[in-house]
């Protein structure tokens, strides 16, 4: 089988490249020429467009960043794929999104997988993010090599919109403890703590989380370099607000982290890293959460 893959940034390119270093037969587009032309040096094929790509593969991945873009290139798309052929969606979209969208398709005779990935940009490079996945058995079976391919743990989470909401609550958790660290680690300067002993201590404790082990770390640096922003994490607190109202869970802790997400965006912008979060409360009590020993970027 050919696959195609459209959206190549900071993550999609990851994933991309996963699928060509095991071997599968991959069609690549990407607005920017240079990242699809990156690709083309690990070996594969690069389409001028998507309804290009779609002429050339018998199933496309995506991985782009709101449902809007989305749904615009899966119409572009549907102009071009072959009735039977698979998009699995790498995305991060609200339930409500993955059935009109999934619906859009099936009119054309194309079915959807939905496969959002979660764990960070630095486990997608290495091919072991988790991978969540949410269609019919059969489907994700045909697919089963190719996901394995670009993560290392795979949860089925059952039919088509249930890997969305699976995703929405990693993600809140992961923005709740961002916030949650932000605070323990300025307790810990304040309090006088050196900070490179108290990040172990913490990591070594009851109290850890991946995000202190991971995102931490960048704090300490001062890089916040997560590549991941203010603004994708506000679309992904909305969602969750937004299950939140559905489902009649009262979400105290995640309306409170959203409302600082929203002071942030406003602080440092949209497109800041959203690590930055925590740059609110430094920036406030005129304290750096520096400490020496931390990376940059997580390998």
């Amino acid at each position: 089988m050919i696959y195609g893959y459209v959206g190549l940034g900071n993550l999609g390119g990851h994933l991309a490249a996963s699928l060509i270093r095991k071997g599968f037969d991959v069609v690549v587009y990407d607005r920017d020429p240079a990242l699809s032309a990156r690709h083309a040096a690990m070996g594969a094929k690069v389409a001028t467009s998507a309804a290009d790509l779609a002429a050339q593969v018998d199933h496309v991945f995506t991985c782009l960043p709101s449902p809007a873009v989305s749904e615009a290139v899966l119409a572009e798309l549907l102009t071009r794929l072959k009735p039977g052929s698979t998009w699995i969606e790498n995305s991060t979209l609200g339930r409500e999104d993955i059935l009109r969208l999934g619906g859009l398709a099936e009119q054309s005779g194309v079915n959807l997988l939905e496969a959002p990935v979660t764990g960070g940009v630095h486990l997608a490079a290495r091919g072991e993010i988790t991978v969540l996945v949410g269609g019919p058995d059969a489907l994700f079976a045909q697919h089963r090599d190719a996901v394995q391919a670009i993560g290392n743990r795979i949860f089925h989470m059952g039919p088509l919109g249930s890997a969305a909401i699976i995703k929405v609550i990693t993600n809140m958790l992961a923005f709740i403890h961002l916030v949650a660290d932000g605070e323990a680690l300025m307790l810990a300067k304040r309090g006088g703590l050196d900070l490179k002993t108290a990040w172990e201590a913490i990591s070594a404790s009851s109290g850890t989380s991946f995000v202190h082990e991971t995102e931490g770390q960048l704090i300490l640096n001062g890089s916040y370099d997560i590549a991941f922003t203010m603004d994708l994490a506000l679309k992904d607190l909305g969602f969750a607000m937004g299950f939140g109202r559905e489902f009649g869970v009262p979400l105290d802790l995640a309306s409170l982290t959203n409302q600082t997400f929203l002071k942030g965006r406003a602080a440092y912008g949209g497109g800041a890293q959203s690590t930055q979060i925590v740059k609110l409360l430094e920036d406030v009590l005129g304290t750096d959460l520096r400490a020496t020993g931390f990376p940059a970027r997580l390998e």
